[in-house]
């Protein structure tokens, strides 16, 4: 099927969501690489340049194609994509004041173009660092932030449009009016549909098996199981055989639960690893290490089950449940910086890709899309709307740590995290351990701030994104639920043990367990309770509250639960033997990830 709107990727981690939206508004759209000759092209009736971790300047600037500027055709470049048309038409880029990360407020200077269903003053996401200073000849100004002056352009003779911030992700309400006003100057039909994906996605399995039969890792989550259901209606279940893996890292009661159900579906077997898990990462501090080992010990149990199920490896392939998110974020297109290596992009995984030997018939959607395809396919709601579950589990939601936490340069930090937050009448430490996040489209790796005293929701927002955006050193910002107070916070030094998992299953268990007597587990994407190894006296440990909004999980807001739900929540998990303390936290994404690891 040839697209209408083509997204060239320069490495944004929102590239792949640029592409769903467009197809959201029922307009088929793919992702091409940048350098693409002009030729390939034809036919496409509007092109989007995504944002990327480079800078304009850098070295590590992507290769383009520049040809693809004189085809004629309507433009958008968002982002670094925004910065690369300034640049290529006559304007300047410089590196900005201040890095944006997060929201934004967006004054329209113009009602023209893509903007003219705008006006006043818009709420808008930003992640970047570098920023349009001068005009290229031609074009109008359509809007500023108080920190980007050329927040938005245009050529309105050629409908060539510049935007900083990111219409494409859920936290920009005005981003689908203006992709719709963009797929309207593009003047695209609007025929794609989940029922035309689910028809092309049947007809692609088919001829990437052929005549070979396929072995599918089940976690149990949204994700694997609308995978199953598909490959079990394109093959059929004789040809499509289940493996659910009892890696020990799972929520309570769920290897019982989802054997039960999907079993129904199609051949289920299941295998109780928890132990081969465990021993695999004992020691183990280091999440990245984490994740690779627990991939590849999946891809191991696969191949000795294979063996003693006496099948013939040549005749069968390994299927997973990967979507976009999980390539984006382990660096999967050609240009994206890796954020976390999901555990089914290790090595192992990747040289089976290789081979030829993998099918993932999910990998080109989002979580939102994975529903609907659900949906279509008749899964009840309400294992569709069960909250992610990263394939890992509670092996990447329980922190380990060497005890070494602390870096030169420490108190410094702490004190300008303090200054800030004491501008709100609040108190700012550094925790002792370290969390992965993303800004500017690139990883990080630091130490979170947690925020101590009282305040209400849109004071916690309103610091946690003055420290994050102007203190580099930090990616996340947590709030202090109870006790009032922490005189001191210890980290012990601690790995993967069976009883800190157990810990971590019975404070998940309680935390989502509220969720749902509070009627509050649906608003919620998701809500990660993470195990920390922080204490006063060093010796117990601390839990972290991660509830976010989103649509897709490539950019997220954290939820705002009533505080009384909040303290009753924590009242009851500091009530778990060997728990001193509850944290909230209070990042979007970016800068930080959904998952602390």
């Amino acid at each position: 099927m040839k697209p209408c709107i083509v997204v060239l990727d320069f490495g944004g981690q929102y590239t792949h969501l640029i592409a769903n939206r467009i197809r959201r508004l029922g307009v088929y759209s793919e992702i091409l690489p940048p350098d693409i000759p002009k030729e390939q092209l034809a036919g496409v009736r509007g092109i989007i340049l995504s944002g990327g971790p480079a800078s304009v300047y850098g070295p590590q600037q992507p290769r383009y194609n520049p040809d693809i500027f004189s085809l004629g055709i309507p433009m958008l470049g968002i982002c670094y994509g925004h910065q690369l048309l300034a640049l290529h038409f006559g304007g300047q880029v410089r590196p900005g004041s201040r890095k944006e990360y997060g929201v934004a407020k967006l004054q329209t200077k113009s009602n023209q173009g893509i903007f003219k269903t705008l006006g006043g003053t818009k709420e808008v996401w930003m992640s970047h660092g570098d920023t349009v200073c001068k005009l290229p000849p031609g074009f109008i100004l359509l809007g500023q932030t108080p920190d980007c002056p050329i927040a938005a352009m245009a050529d309105l003779s050629r409908k060539i449009y510049g935007l900083q911030f990111h219409p494409e992700v859920t936290h920009t309400p005005c981003g689908m009016k203006i992709l719709e006003a963009f797929v309207t100057e593009c003047g695209c039909e609007r025929t794609w549909t989940t029922e035309g994906y689910v028809e092309l996605a049947t007809k692609r399995i088919r001829e990437q098996v052929g005549g070979r039969n396929v072995f599918l890792l089940v976690s149990g989550g949204v994700d694997s199981s609308v995978a199953f259901v598909l490959l079990n209606k394109a093959l059929g279940p004789e040809r499509v055989y289940g493996l659910l893996i009892d890696n020990g890292f799972m929520r309570k009661g769920e290897v019982a639960q989802v054997s039960q159900y999907l079993g129904r579906f199609g051949r289920l077997t299941v295998v109780d690893a928890s132990e081969q898990f465990l021993d695999a990462v004992k020691g183990q501090t280091d999440p990245e290490e984490k994740r690779k080992t627990i991939g590849e010990i999946f891809i191991r149990i696969q191949n000795r089950t294979l063996s003693e199920l006496d099948l013939d490896e040549d005749q069968w392939m390994l299927g997973q449940g990967t979507i976009y998110p999980d390539t984006i974020e382990s660096g999967g297109t050609e240009q994206a910086d890796r954020i976390k290596t999901h555990h089914n992009r290790v090595e192992l995984v990747q040289e089976l890709i290789a081979q030829g030997r993998v099918i993932e018939p999910l990998a080109s959607l989002y979580k939102d899309e994975v529903r609907e395809v659900g949906l279509h396919l008749g899964l009840p709601t309400d294992l569709l709307w069960r909250h992610p579950f990263p394939g890992p589990g509670l092996a990447v939601r329980t922190l380990c740590a060497e005890g070494k936490e602390y870096f030169p340069g420490w108190r410094k930090i702490e004190q300008k995290v303090d200054c800030i937050a004491r501008g709100f009448h609040l108190e700012a430490r550094l925790l002792p351990v370290r969390t992965v996040g993303v800004q500017g489209d690139s990883r990080t790796y630091a130490n979170p701030v947690v925020l101590i005293g009282e305040a209400d929701w849109a004071t916690l927002e309103k610091v946690s994104t003055q420290i994050t955006n102007n203190i580099p050193e930090v990616n996340r910002v947590v709030h202090l639920v109870t006790p009032a107070r922490l005189c001191t916070l210890v980290v012990k030094r601690c790995c993967l043990t069976k009883n800190r998992l157990d810990l971590l299953r019975q404070a998940d268990f309680v935390a989502t367990e509220q969720l749902h007597k509070e009627n509050l587990y649906r608003d919620i994407w998701q809500m990660p309770v993470i195990l920390i190894p922080v204490s006063s006296d060093g010796e117990k440990e601390s839990v972290v509250l991660r509830p976010v909004c989103s649509a897709d999980a490539m950019t997220a807001r954290f939820a705002e639960i009533p505080n009384q739900i909040v303290h009753r929540i924590a009242e009851l998990i500091v009530k778990i033997r060997g728990i001193e303390a509850v944290f909230y936290d209070v990042t979007h994404k970016p800068p930080g990830t959904i998952e602390w690891e």
